[in-house]
């Protein structure tokens, strides 16, 4: 089992790259977030979730080995299955632990292909992960997140103009803290975009 690529990125289309590791090229899939921070040519260290199947082999990369963790635990239930997984290990852990705190599955349903009965039983899982195994979420657990961390009628616009939740969630986290409407927060995420 491959654990951790060390080597060259080539970065394909969206969240794909190949790791040029000593002359022998790996297909990687990445969260969007992650293959954002991943440079054409660059360096890079990524950590491995090496997932077989009897019709396939792939290989899913992740900048930290929490995010190779909540990766594995999330695909690890049922009908959640590696692509599904990539766009909630995309969503930053602050808007899982706001889902997770204040119950909401409106939160996850802005992720593609979730809907509110598969985001209540996520919901679920996250909070049973939160307590298992809290270092996947590093720095934010066992803290309080702010009710308005991330603005749902915000994410709802972007969403509606055609932007994927990822790409609108990490938008979003980079906003200015003195933008006070949400009409502030879409132009500003647009211009960002």
């Amino acid at each position: 089992m491959i654990a951790k690529l060390k080597g060259t990125a080539h970065r394909l289309k969206t969240g794909e790259a190949i790791i040029d590791v000593a002359g022998v090229g790996y297909a990687v899939s990445m969260p969007i977030d992650a293959w954002e921070k991943v440079k054409d040519g660059a360096e890079c260290t990524l950590w491995i979730s090496t997932y077989v199947r009897e019709d396939r082999l792939e290989l899913f990369g992740f900048l930290d080995e929490g995010s190779k963790n909540l990766f594995e635990l999330l695909i690890s239930q049922s009908g959640i299955g590696p692509k599904m997984g990539l766009e909630l290990c995309a969503v930053p852990r602050e808007l899982l632990l706001q889902a997770t705190q204040q119950n909401d599955p409106k939160l996850l349903s802005t992720v593609k292909g979730i809907g509110t009965k598969k985001a209540e039983k996520i919901l679920i899982e996250l909070k049973t992960m939160i307590e298992k195994e809290p270092q996947i979420f590093g720095q934010y657990s066992g803290t309080r997140v702010k009710e308005d961390a991330f603005d749902q009628d915000a994410i709802d616009a972007l969403t509606t103009l055609g932007y994927d939740t990822s790409t609108i969630l990490n938008a979003l986290k980079r906003l200015p803290a003195d933008l006070g409407s949400t009409e502030e927060r879409v132009a500003a995420a647009l211009r960002a975009l």
